[in-house]
Formats: C-alpha cells, structure tokens, sequence
C-alpha cells in the first residue's frame, strides 16, 4: 500500500524546459514548454490506495466542523470537465493532451477528497449537475481564474493549518500532492493564455480580452457572495469553523500576516520552476496593492 505520508515533493519543485533561448508567447518553444511543465512533472500517485492517518477524536471533529467540503468537491467535478470539453475543441494535439491530463488531476482531486470524507465518515451531500458549455474556452477561463484565486489563499491557508495543528503532521503531507498540482495547473493556465492571445489578429484578442474580463469579474463576485454567506451564517447554528477552528488556525494572524504568508507560499510553489514561464500575477498584484492601502 502507497503510504502518502512519505511523499517527498522536491523533485516535483524543480523543472526546467530543457531548450535554450527565450520563451517567447506564441511561440511553438513557449507552447512546449508549458505543456510539459505538465507532463513532465506528472506525479503518479493513486487516491484508491492512500493510507489515510488515523484521527483524534478532537482532529476528527474539526475536519468535520468545516463547512465547505461539498462546495471543494463540486468546484473539482466541475473543473474537470470544464478542461475535457475545452480540450476536445482545441486543435493543437500537445495543447489537448496536457489539458486532458490537467483534466486528470482535477478528477483525482475529487477522488481523494471523496475518499477522505468516506474514510472519516463526513456526510457529502449529493453532487451536482454539470451541464456543457456554449462556449468551452469561456468555461474555461472561468475555471481558470477561479483556480488563480483559490489556489493563492489555500497556499496561505493550508501553511496556516499545518503550522497551527490545525491539521495533524500526517493529513498535511498526504495533501501536500493536491495543492502543489494546483500551483501547476494554474501556471499552465496563465501561459496558455498568453499563447492563445498571441496567435490572435487584433479583432479576435480584443474579443478573447472581453471575455477574460468577463470570467474575472464573474469569479470575484461569486467570492463576494460567498463572503456575504459566509457572515450570515456566522450567525447561525453551522458556523461551526468559525466558532471550533478558524480561531486556533488563525491565532496571532491578522489580515496583513494572512496576505504576506500568501504571497510568500506563492512564490515559494513557483519558484522551483523555469523562471522563462509566466507566472499568475493577478493575485499577488492585488495583495501587495491591497498591503500597501493598509499603510
């Protein structure tokens, strides 16, 4: 049986597309090199045979005390399928595959969260119906961003839960896999961006522009109303995380020590890889404006 608690991650920290020269985007070198940022850090691991660690009961309870694990499990069915049916209209045979293996990823993430929650016995409530696009490549922009967002605070929050204790030592490592391929999902996705802009005339950038600003503005006001959720229930009865475990995950945290964790993480998940490729900078962008407005 795989114990994944022995993962070691640094050699998937460490990758350089082997060609000389600049990464220009657009060019056919830059399109290869982000698609085998993908396959060639590929980590083989299988969800079904993960040896999960055994819980406290008092660990058991705050795993179970948070609030968003059906919500974790819809965003990576949904993600999933969103890069199969971009990939299935892309023509580009090495753009296709890597977005399939992408695909891949994101399902096996459902997987292991699936088969978490079935091991800890924590109820899932019934997942929803995908339906397909009109337009893939919109769909996935939106998944894409949306991962830009997600991925930048859970590289701060999951840092914060491991140095708490929020979670134990064991949990931690047998999740480090997931979150560091979300740091390569999410390269792969600004450098695909950038690729596909550049093999467009003006008329048809202008176009895909419109609809990158589209799927931003559309994932930061899903956040914002989440957010607003999020307060309400605090309210209530099933603000459970809130009263049983942000408290210890946050303790000595403030909003400025939280954004500056998240930064550092972000760079510290990039950083081991070519540096030629492009990084997702939106949301660090915001962060150090957002740092700086604080004073």
């Amino acid at each position: 049986m795989l114990d994944m608690t022995q993962y070691d991650p640094t050699p998937y920290y460490n990758w350089s597309y082997p060609n000389k020269g600049g990464l220009v985007p657009g060019s056919k070198a830059h399109r290869d090199a982000f698609c085998r940022l993908l396959t060639d850090t590929y980590n083989p691991y299988k969800p079904a045979v993960i040896a999960w660690p055994k819980l406290s009961d008092e660990e058991l309870a705050r795993l179970s005390s948070l609030p968003f694990w059906d919500t974790a499990v819809a965003i990576e069915g949904r993600a999933s399928l969103r890069m199969e049916w971009q990939a299935n209209v892309i023509k580009d045979p090495q753009i296709a595959a890597a977005l399939n293996l992408n695909a891949a990823e994101e399902r096996r993430h459902k997987e292991v969260l699936h088969n978490m929650l079935t091991f800890y016995r924590i109820e899932l409530g019934p997942e929803p119906v995908y339906l397909p696009p009109r337009d893939p490549e919109f769909g996935f922009l939106r998944t894409g961003f949306g991962e830009c967002i997600n991925s930048f605070f859970a590289f701060g929050l999951f840092d914060l839960a491991r140095s708490s204790g929020f979670f134990p030592p064991a949990l931690v490592e047998t999740f480090e896999p997931v979150i560091q391929e979300e740091a390569r999902h999410i390269m792969f996705f600004v450098n695909y961006v950038a690729y596909r802009r550049a093999e467009l005339n003006f008329v048809q950038r202008c176009w895909f522009d419109l609809k990158c600003l589209v799927a931003i503005g559309e994932q930061f006001a899903s956040r914002v109303s989440m957010a607003m959720e999020t307060r309400r229930r605090r309210k209530g009865p099933k603000s459970n995380f809130l009263t049983a475990g942000a408290t210890t995950v946050a303790r000595g945290f403030t909003k400025r020590t939280f954004f500056e964790l998240c930064l550092k993480e972000n760079d510290r998940r990039m950083q081991g890889y070519d540096p030629r490729l492009l990084r997702p900078m939106m949301m660090p962008r915001l962060l150090k404006l957002a740092l700086k407005m604080m004073g």
